[in-house]
């Protein structure tokens, strides 16, 4: 019985090796084109897993990662053990949380309003307008942001005085530097999001609006009994896909805009692995910490999968 199951096991892989032999032969020429990016993958994203081992180590660079002691899961106690966990928890989830409300929409909004507009020159000056700001550098955003948003020579500031009203230093307060972050997100991210909502909108069969128009539906009618059910798969996908990268907040940004004043909501995971892992020089505790990261943006992908 054991030998008929394995003879069976063998078959089966020998015929998918041929199919698979098969298929490389058929479409060696995409085989090709794709293997850089498979080179890089692998190099980039699998090759550097050997060095996860550290977390549970205590690193030692004389000795190197294979031969640095093992403490187990000390790393990860000491972790969630520490003073600041909570807080850095709370704040990377809040923010990440207010990102994903806020900024995930935005670009389905924009798709739906940049389609119905019906002047082509003005459509393609829209798109431009809005595509801009996403090829602009990180570090110059987060310096418009600290210039635009500083009480004394500020365009915001200056706008709130020339309205009667006090000038506040927006970065130089914990309270408003989530809405900061995700203002200047939307902002910089939101007409290059979009892109693919414009493509997912352009497959859509001209036959269901004709139909639609001699049905006398107005544009808000078209928009929700049309775009918005040919958007559904788009936007599930790109939801998952969202939700696993959720405690994945941009390291540059947040920690370009952190200061002492505001470092109480700031303070997130990526600028924490910073801080302890390479300025402290504390290797093992801060790969543990992003370990740890990755571990809960993996179970949050599975749930929103599921």
């Amino acid at each position: 019985m054991v030998s008929t199951s394995f003879r069976q096991t063998v078959k089966t892989s020998q015929s998918y090796a041929r199919r698979l032999a098969g298929n490389l032969r058929l479409n060696y020429q995409l085989c090709l084109f794709v293997l850089p990016a498979v080179v890089v993958v692998i190099l980039f994203n699998y090759l550097p897993l050997y060095g996860i081992q550290i977390a549970f180590k205590k690193y030692v660079p004389a000795l190197g990662i294979s031969g640095s002691p093992w403490v187990g899961l000390k790393n990860f106690i000491d972790f969630v053990q520490s003073y600041q966990f909570f807080s850095i928890i709370k704040n990377t989830i809040l923010l990440s949380l207010y990102q994903l409300v806020i900024g995930f929409p935005m670009p389905i909004i924009l798709a739906v309003m940049i389609n119905e507009i019906t002047m082509r020159r003005f459509k393609r000056v829209v798109q431009t307008v809005t595509y801009m700001p996403h090829f602009i550098s990180v570090v110059v955003i987060a310096g418009m942001v600290i210039l635009f948003s500083s009480a004394d020579r500020g365009l915001i500031g200056n706008i709130m005085s020339a309205l009667g009203m006090k000038p506040v230093n927006f970065m130089a307060s914990a309270e408003y530097f989530r809405t900061v972050y995700v203002i200047s997100e939307v902002w910089q991210h939101t007409g290059w999001d979009s892109i693919i909502y414009l493509a997912a909108i352009s497959a859509i069969s001209p036959d269901l609006y004709e139909a639609a128009k001699v049905d006398g539906v107005n544009k808000w009618q078209k928009i929700i009994h049309i775009d918005i059910p040919a958007l559904v798969p788009t936007i599930t996908i790109l939801l998952i896909l969202r939700m696993g990268r959720i405690m994945l907040i941009g390291f540059e940004k947040a920690f370009l805009l952190q200061n002492t004043l505001n470092l109480q909501s700031s303070e997130i995971i990526s600028t924490y692995v910073y801080k302890i892992g390479l300025l402290s020089a504390q290797y093992s505790f801060g790969a543990a910490v992003g370990l740890f990261n990755t571990v809960i943006n993996f179970t949050l992908l599975v749930i929103a999968n599921q």
